[in-house]
């Protein structure tokens, strides 16, 4: 994605453009926001940065706005907040159409167990039960603001917000999760991983194709647009 936004903005901005975004996405993992800011000293409207820019990416990519900001602006660093959300299919029978956009689950889940579980991630922690080994986070402590699980008929959206996340963090959280919804695990089984510290002991990492970088929030002084 980074690679296929320089090119276009390059393209409207007749410079080389490096784009730096709020939140990495691994391969697989869908974006329904990102913000990224960039440096240029060309003059365009604002409309030129969308349009513009748009009429040079895939059909998968689109910007949906532009906004300027002064060089303190920084999209990773200046965000309060990101949310991810992870939709799972529950049901016997895999996903088809959704299989690129959908996690899967055969068996059933209890919903309150998994909600009750969840509670215990709350806060701020040391999330290194639910760090993938190759994560090159300079700390394992996050602070995770809230975990909402909600059904609807077969479909089951994990909604998780945190300062900021670690590589492979909600799908390891949602692996978790699932292991106690479906009874494998009890609910106090999530706050022993978390005091573990210890990712072996934890479900493994669920697939890609269900997690979704939700939103971004920034302090209102920015004045971006929601």
């Amino acid at each position: 994605m980074q690679d296929a936004v320089e090119a276009a903005l390059a393209r409207i901005a007749a410079h080389a453009v490096s784009v730096t975004a709020a939140g990495r996405t691994d391969r697989g993992v869908h974006a329904r926001e990102q913000v990224a800011h960039f440096d240029t000293d060309a003059s365009r409207a604002q409309s030129a940065w969308v349009r513009g820019a748009n009429a040079f990416l895939p059909d998968s990519i689109a910007v949906l706005w532009a906004h300027e900001v002064t060089a303190e602006f920084h999209a990773r660093y200046s965000a309060l907040s990101r949310t991810y959300r992870y939709a799972l299919l529950n049901r016997p029978v895999r996903p088809a159409l959704g299989a690129a956009h959908l996690g899967w689950f055969h068996a059933p889940l209890d919903i309150e167990a998994m909600r009750r579980a969840a509670r215990a991630l709350l806060g701020e922690h040391d999330f290194s039960a639910f760090r993938a080994a190759e994560c090159q986070a300079k700390t394992p402590v996050r602070s995770v603001h809230s975990i909402d699980i909600e059904r609807s008929g077969e479909r089951i959206d994990f909604l998780v917000r945190a300062n900021a996340f670690l590589q492979h963090m909600v799908r390891n959280i949602v692996g978790s999760l699932v292991y106690v919804g479906a009874r494998r695990q009890p609910v106090t089984w999530m706050r022993e991983l978390l005091e573990s510290r210890e990712r072996s002991r934890a479900a493994p990492t669920f697939a890609a194709e269900g997690l979704y970088l939700e939103r971004i929030e920034y302090p209102s002084h920015w004045g971006l647009p929601q």
